[in-house]
This record gives C-alpha cells, structure tokens and sequence, in this order.
C-alpha cells in the first residue's frame, strides 16, 4: 500500500499492492495495521456502505453536521469523479475543493476525514462505489452543499445534465451552510 498526501489538508490518496496474474488479481483493500503504520490514523470503522448509480447520477455534497463520517473510499466497477470539499473553517484548505477519478481499473482509495462534504458523478455506464465509515448515517444531521454552487466552481467532468435525487437538489450554497468550525 501506497499513501499519497493530496491538496487538501488531511485527505491521502491510497493506492493498493495489487498481486495479480493470467488468472485475475488479489489486492487488501484496507489493512487496519498498515493503514496506522503508513498514517498515523487508527480510524474506526462502524458502517460499510455499497452504492450502484448510472452514468450521469451525480450524489452530492454529503456531509453530517453531527457526528461527522470519515471515508475510505473505492470503486469496485466502472469510474467515478470523487469530489471532497473542506468545511473545516478552523483547516489552511477550508472552501477549497479537490476531485480525483477513482475506478475499478485504477483501484485508488480515498481517506476523507471527519469535516468534509463528500460527492460523486458517475462517468461510466454504471460504477459501484463502497465506502467505510467512521460513524453511523443520521438523516437529521446530514446535509447538502450545492453541487453546482458558481463561488466553488466544481467542474464534475459530466458530457450531459447530471441526475439527482431531490435531496441533491435543494443543496445549499458553501456560503449559507452549516460548516464545521
């Protein structure tokens, strides 16, 4: 396992040894010894969760304002964009956002911290992305950042109108939002 710092204080990039042959492969997509040697961080992880959306579905900008969720993020079929957005107000990268592809060729990971909104668009057919999680889901306390918010200027990387869930389309702009302080 490999661990890449990226632009936004306290996300690494994670790129797995994979040991593959004419037979197919076999990879650790997390080792919680490894991950404490390589980090630092000894995550505790409550919550597994397996999604499958269509090209275009875009999710997003999640966040819980209570009992905020750090993320180990993969892919296990097709491609997504993975966008992460600092909300951190107290973090040297609050309101910057980054976004990084993560696919099953390419087998990335991604550890987002407690104190970021999270989303994804879909740029596959399909694409099954699972994710592990520091706390449990509470629908009170999640939240929305607006995924096409212009002071963010996110660019989601869709060739077409992006479908959402009704909840993704009442998001809030980074400037009226609840944020961690």
């Amino acid at each position: 396992m490999q661990i890449f710092p990226t632009s936004l204080d306290g996300v690494l990039q994670i790129t797995p040894q994979v040991f593959g042959d004419e037979r197919g492969y076999f990879y650790e997509s997390f080792n919680a010894r490894t991950f404490a040697e390589l980090t630092g961080l000894h995550p505790d992880f409550v919550q597994d969760n397996h999604s499958r959306s269509t090209r275009h579905v875009l999710r997003g900008l999640h966040y819980q304002i209570r009992r905020p969720q750090g993320k180990l993020v993969r892919v296990t079929v097709g491609e997504i964009l993975d966008v992460m957005l600092d909300i951190r107000r107290s973090s040297p990268t609050f309101g910057k956002w980054q976004s990084m592809r993560l696919s099953a060729q390419n087998k990335h990971q991604l550890w987002i911290p407690p104190g970021f909104a999270h989303g994804f668009a879909v740029l596959s057919e399909w694409a099954e992305v699972q994710y592990k999680t520091t706390d449990y889901w509470m629908p009170e306390h999640e939240r929305c950042i607006a995924w096409n918010d212009p002071a963010l200027g996110i660019d989601w990387e869709l060739d077409g109108p992006p479908s959402l869930s009704a909840k993704d389309q009442q998001g809030k702009p980074l400037a009226q939002a609840e944020v961690y302080p």
